[in-house]
């Protein structure tokens, strides 16, 4: 059975809307005026234990509402949901005990403590035996490599150690579920690829199902083998990251580098003309004709070097967002509305 079950899932916000002035705020006193945003509309999708999945979207697309939804933070307007056979929103304490939601812009150590007393006050919250919460806590810190800093004030620490110190939190008591939003935002790239070995080490020896939400592209490519689209709070895409690039992104791109200089050749005469400076070109060509292309390039050219790759997956999920009727879920097309919609 999967640990993960949404069926339908809705949540549309009553916000309040006016406009700028001293007059307008007078009224407002009076008249408030109020939209609805459909942060979240019928969502369905299902994730089975182990999982890694990437959950996609730009900003505003429903992504976190989502994720609160599912951690109970959240109570839709529609809808149904069960993690790990409960249901989110009652907020069960045998519930709460097997999940954990980490938000790269929410802090869950105290600012002017110490590391490990933050982590003292967790273990006692969830009531981890002694025993369990130190060989928990002594292998997080080893894989974390967090054991200079444990006591430190959080205050102290940079924002890579304060991740790295909150991903240890939400992991004390071991959740079956976990649900990361944006874990390695605002790190340095070293500290990211650092986070992400984490991450999949922790997956695959306590094999737990975890939603991954990120706008960097090799957080997905390194940890997800599947992925979930969504925008403006309806599901575009959900399936193997391979299937939306080869839907989306039916070429190839060529990347040549010449041993000299050449003028007046015609490189757009073999697909679209990517860049050109000296020495190197890159062009865009349709899959089916990379081959002859490049047997072309390799005869008529003075090649040192040339490659054939895949498009980055960063423009496959741009083309995802900017023409969702070429996107569908399950080999079925969706075209989305163009409801106003928002994260909260």
């Amino acid at each position: 059975m999967p640990q993960i079950e949404v069926d339908n899932l809705s949540k549309t916000f009553r916000v309040p809307v006016r406009e700028g002035g001293f007059r307008a705020s007078i009224r407002s006193v009076f008249r408030r005026t109020f939209r609805q945003v459909h942060a979240v509309d019928r969502v369905s999708f299902s994730v089975e234990a182990g999982e890694i999945v990437g959950f996609l979207g730009p900003n505003g697309a429903g992504k976190t509402t989502t994720l609160k939804m599912l951690s109970g933070l959240l109570h839709p307007n529609a809808g149904e949901a069960r993690v790990l056979g409960h249901v989110p929103w009652r907020r069960e304490a045998e519930y709460l005990r097997r999940i954990s939601m980490l938000m790269g812009q929410r802090s869950q150590t105290q600012w002017d403590l110490p590391v490990i007393d933050s982590f003292l006050v967790h273990g006692a919250v969830y009531g981890i035996p002694k025993d369990e919460y130190r060989s928990t806590l002594d292998e997080l810190v080893e894989l974390l490599d967090i054991g200079d800093i444990l006591k430190k004030q959080v205050r102290t620490l940079s924002l890579g150690e304060r991740m790295k110190c909150e991903i240890c939190v939400s992991l004390l008591h071991r959740p079956a579920v976990l649900f990361l939003d944006e874990p390695t935002i605002g790190v340095d790239i070293t500290m990211q690829a650092r986070i992400r070995e984490f991450i999949g080490e922790y997956n695959r020896k306590h094999g737990a199902t975890i939603i991954l939400t990120s706008h960097y592209m090799a957080d997905v490519t390194a940890l997800c083998k599947r992925i979930i689209v969504i925008d403006r709070g309806h599901l575009l895409f959900d399936g193997a990251l391979d299937e939306l690039s080869a839907r989306l992104a039916p070429f190839k791109v060529i990347k040549i580098d010449l041993t000299r200089e050449l003028d007046g050749y015609d490189f757009a005469a073999h697909g679209h003309v990517l860049a050109c400076e000296g020495r190197k070109v890159v062009l865009r060509v349709a899959k089916g004709e990379a081959a002859a292309v490049t047997g072309k390039l390799l005869t008529d050219l003075p090649v040192l070097d040339l490659t054939i790759e895949d498009p980055p997956i960063e423009d496959v999920i741009s083309r995802a967002f900017a023409d969702k009727s070429t996107v569908g879920t399950n080999g079925k097309t969706i075209t989305a509305p163009g409801d106003e919609t928002g994260d909260s």
